[in-house]
């Protein structure tokens, strides 16, 4: 099927999507009795790698031991590894049923392809890095600390926001 003949579907109205996330991480709450979060996932499957490399280290990390569950150390037993992937599968898929699936880089008119992913690369290296300086990405901070009405979760998201704001003003000439 050709995907560039379809027209594009509209977008889903801000507010029924949220309403919507609230009721997936309500459910989370419900069954897995825990909230939603992506860090956790890549942490996981950064302690069962370290463990297959040097399996005496990991055990005897404070860190890595925490992630390693109960001897197993399979990624698969935790369940927000299945999260993240589900998150993977859901947005390929909506990009099928909405028309939208395109393999692009998205980047202003000043900016080449390798300078767009090497900003991208180091943005999400700092983001990872925040994640563990925070303890929680910031999927698990904003909606699952702000459900939970957690101060230092709402502080994280004001400083994420002010920060972006900040940092905006040097990058805008990437994107005009």
């Amino acid at each position: 099927m050709n995907l560039e003949q379809h027209t594009p579907r509209p977008y889903w109205n801000s507010y029924w999507a949220g309403f919507g996330l609230g009721l997936v991480l309500l459910a989370s709450f419900v069954i897995m009795g825990r909230g939603l979060g992506a860090s956790g996932a890549f942490t996981t499957a950064v302690a069962t790698v370290v463990h297959q490399v040097a399996p005496a280290h990991a055990e005897n990390s404070p860190f890595y031991s925490e992630y390693l569950g109960d001897g197993t150390h399979s990624p698969l037993k935790d369940w927000l590894v299945f999260e993240v992937l589900g998150v993977f599968v859901g947005g390929f898929l909506s990009g099928v049923l909405a028309h939208r699936l395109k393999f692009t880089v998205e980047q202003g008119p000043r900016s080449t392809t390798p300078r767009r992913l090497a900003f991208a690369f180091v943005g999400g290296g700092l983001m990872g890095i925040g994640a563990k300086i925070a303890l929680g990405c910031t999927s698990g901070q904003a909606l699952t600390g702000g459900a939970l009405l957690n101060v230092g979760s709402w502080a994280f998201m004001w400083c994420v926001f002010g920060g972006a704001y900040a940092v905006a003003y040097f990058f805008r000439k990437q994107w005009i």
